[in-house]
């Protein structure tokens, strides 16, 4: 019997060294080559996940910034902090990006514009293309205000005031997810700077707006016309900034009839 038990003792003995020396030379023939700028960079990255680069995670854009295929700055979370400290681990030197964040070109409250009915149901704005109208409020291209956006969002920077979604810039990091969830198209970033911006998304004609809204854009073009730096366009009965001309003067935003410019 004693025989019996080394036998097995040696079989169990050898088929482990064998098992641990093809486990050791698998490891070796099949091992998987790690850049180190990659994992230097993926350190550095804040690790939301939130796709804002337009990469897979924090891991897609470490890996497009060690090959060349990313700028070392594309991370919207991190910003400018972030966009140096790579740098250094790639070796070379990084543009200075103006902040961005969103804004929800709306002000139709529950007291400026007006609703055609009364709805019950799920509360989820992508659910409005399946309901008269597109949802209750009259003005078509209006904040539904149920709140997709604050859902979806990772930093807690969106919420519904009133009807209407609102950004706080402060804590925005500009990582796209409520742009991309927006069934009306209402949001996109704007600089942190910005002095002015146009609240309203509407391109229905003038007494369409009107009727809808309180403080919608009607495409009168007084702000065009009193801009004094051509910083104003008006196209389909709907203005727009453009911030690269844009010398925050606020005369825009005071000629407004509609009150449609504000201080974001």
């Amino acid at each position: 019997m004693a025989i019996g038990i080394l036998t097995a003792a040696l079989v169990v003995g050898i088929v482990g060294i064998f098992m641990g020396l093809f486990l050791g030379v698998a490891g070796i023939k099949f091992k998987v080559e790690v850049d180190e700028k990659e994992e230097a960079v993926l350190s550095v990255l804040p690790g939301n996940n939130c796709g804002g680069c337009g990469y897979a995670g924090c891991s897609g854009l470490a890996s497009a910034i060690a090959k060349g295929e990313a700028p070392v700055n594309a991370c919207p979370v991190g910003g400018d902090a972030v966009g140096q400290k790579i740098a250094a681990i790639m070796g070379v030197e990084a543009k200075e990006n103006e902040r961005k964040v969103a804004f929800v070109h709306c002000q139709g409250d529950c007291e400026k514009t007006h609703s055609d009915y009364d709805y019950y149901g799920i509360e989820d704005c992508r659910m409005m293309s399946f309901v008269p109208g597109g949802g209750p409020k009259s003005c078509n291209s209006g904040c539904l205000g149920y709140g997709t956006c604050v859902k979806v969002c990772p930093f807690d920077a969106i919420q519904v005031v009133n009807g209407v979604a609102v950004v706080d810039k402060e804590k925005c990091k500009a990582c796209g997810k409520c742009i991309e969830v927006c069934p009306k198209h209402l949001i996109s970033l704007i600089p942190y700077s910005a002095k002015q911006v146009v609240a309203c998304s509407s391109v229905d004609k003038g007494p369409v707006t009107m009727k809808a809204c309180t403080v919608g854009c009607v495409g009168c073009g007084i702000c065009v016309k009193n801009c004094p730096n051509d910083a104003v366009k008006v196209e389909n009965f709907h203005a727009s900034i453009d911030y690269e001309k844009c010398i925050g003067c606020g005369i825009c935003q005071e000629k407004c009839p509609k009150k449609s410019i504000i201080v974001p």
